[in-house]
């Protein structure tokens, strides 16, 4: 994980984009973390990241994890393809 100053992340924002994308920048302010900057590698990436952070999606596999743990729902075993 790198770390960078807001002023310089400002200054060369293109240059941070790309290190992003291979790992995680934490950007400081007066010397103290104050964001995260993260990149995606591809569309997929991106879209990897808006479905692990959807509240609606996040919500409906909760809801699916309960009804499992109760009984309900079918094993993967007894899924027959």
């Amino acid at each position: 994980m790198k770390t960078a100053a807001l002023n310089e992340v400002k200054d060369e924002l293109s240059k941070y984009l790309r290190l992003a994308a291979k790992e995680d920048v934490i950007i400081t302010r007066h010397g103290k973390p104050a964001g995260i900057l993260i990149g995606f590698a591809s569309e997929d990436d991106w879209f990897d990241y808006r479905l692990e952070h959807d509240p609606r999606f996040l919500a409906r596999v909760e809801r699916a994890r309960q009804s499992t743990r109760s009984g309900r729902g079918i094993k993967f075993e007894d899924i027959k393809i």
